[in-house]
């Protein structure tokens, strides 16, 4: 195996109009488990069991990120022109803004009930989502994108960002107190706040929002992932130090130790960010082939395929079960890299990891795709109780057939929906 870039010897599989009609296949299939199924009437959105239920139809708690997803998922059915997509963003804009928005001190509950508030806290990662949902929405005109990206903005702005740091704050209690460990910072509230900057970007043209996004970026990436050879670290000081002991229980949202898929999440996200600031940091595709790299080299399983969930920072194995996530971001990663930076090592994982992808994660008999497999590859359920999110999977379908140059928002809206 080499990671060498040199000219591809064999035609990419994004090149093969096949291939192409089974990626739209697939997000057709996810359009079709989650559209009706995952819509719940009382406001928000379902998490579903394994066959497309609601896991939990009395009394769902409903995070704001999943909202947000849905919002952001089906805007993009809209662009693409799915009918009975725009009624998704409708309801999942109006549960954001008259439910999980606090009207009394400003910003956005984590989560909800029927009955209101269940974790009323102020997280970083739930208000880049919503970003990301309002930058979304405007692509396709809706009513309330402006007033919430607007918002959404102000809130970034005034409460979550940290001009010394350049990178964002991770939590507060709702009226804006201290919450937990106030020392605590986090790269995947900041990384996920990138990729909506770039949205927010795409959406509005202002500048403002393409500057946040190369600091952070500039931070996590450069400066403290270039220092520990291509790891992205998952856990800081208040003062960005590295905290290699870091143990939190939601191992969901903060897992010990490195994540691999977040490696090639950003390994993604930088080659965007590197076209959107006009290919201006010549260390963006740089660290973009080390992070894949380094994620194929540490973090894939030779033997039975999949990526690890962790890794300690010995560059063992962890958590050894196989998640949809680091898949579905590996195929988005491996596909920007195969455009800008085309090698056999890049196509050669993008067919691996489609590969493991069918074999493994989507559910051929259910619907959906499963979200968690044991390290032999078999469907499991110790973080993920079942399938509640379209987000990654869809946008692993969508991102190869288009010009890696933005967000699928803008993609999509450029090429007028030809695929």
């Amino acid at each position: 195996m080499t990671n060498d870039i040199k000219s591809p010897s064999f035609q990419k599989w994004t090149e093969h109009a096949y291939h192409r009609n089974w990626l739209l296949a697939q997000a057709n299939g996810l359009f079709e488990f989650f559209q009706h199924n995952s819509i719940n009437p009382k406001g928000g959105f379902y998490d579903l069991d394994d066959i497309g239920r609601p896991l939990n139809p009395v009394g769902q708690v409903r995070p704001i990120h999943i909202a947000a997803r849905a919002v952001h998922c089906f805007a993009i059915g809209t662009l693409l022109g799915r009918p009975g997509a725009s009624a998704v963003v409708d309801h999942g804009m109006e549960y954001i803004w008259n439910h999980h928005r606090d009207t009394r001190n400003g910003g956005y509950f984590w989560s909800l009930d029927d009955n209101g508030p269940v974790d009323a806290s102020k997280q970083g990662y739930g208000h880049a989502f919503v970003l990301l949902a309002a930058s979304s929405a405007k692509t396709i005109g809706h009513p309330l994108a402006d007033t919430m990206l607007a918002d959404i903005t102000d809130v970034l702005n005034t409460k979550f960002w940290e001009d010394r740091h350049n990178a964002i704050v991770e939590e507060f209690t709702a009226d804006w107190q201290a919450l937990g460990r106030d020392d605590y910072r986090g790269q995947n509230s900041n990384m996920h706040l990138t990729e909506a900057l770039m949205a927010a970007f795409e959406a509005t043209g202002d500048l403002s929002y393409l500057s946040k996004a190369e600091s952070i970026a500039d931070l996590i990436i450069r400066r403290i992932a270039g220092g520990v050879g291509w790891r992205v670290a998952e856990h800081f000081s208040a003062d960005w130090d590295l905290d290699t002991h870091y143990y939190h229980p939601n191992e969901m949202f903060r897992p010990a130790g490195t994540t691999p898929g977040h490696w090639l999440e950003w390994a993604r996200l930088i080659l965007q960010l590197w076209v959107l600031g006009g290919r201006k940091h010549d260390w963006m595709p740089i660290a973009a082939k080390n992070l894949f790299s380094q994620s194929i080299v540490l973090g894939w399983d030779e033997e039975k395929g999949g990526f690890f969930y962790t890794l300690d920072w010995s560059d063992r194995p962890d958590k050894r079960n196989k998640l949809w996530w680091p898949a579905c971001e590996g195929a988005g990663a491996a596909h920007f890299l195969n455009e800008h930076l085309p090698s056999d090592f890049h196509e050669e994982y993008y067919r691996k990891i489609w590969d493991l992808i069918e074999r493994a994660f989507i559910d051929h008999k259910n619907g959906g795709w499963h979200e968690e497999l044991t390290e032999n590859l078999l469907p499991s359920h110790t973080l993920f109780p079942g399938k509640g999110d379209i987000y990654h999977a869809l946008q692993a379908c969508l991102i190869p057939l288009f010009p890696a140059t933005g967000s699928l928002t803008k993609v999509i809206a450029e090429a007028n929906g030809k695929i």
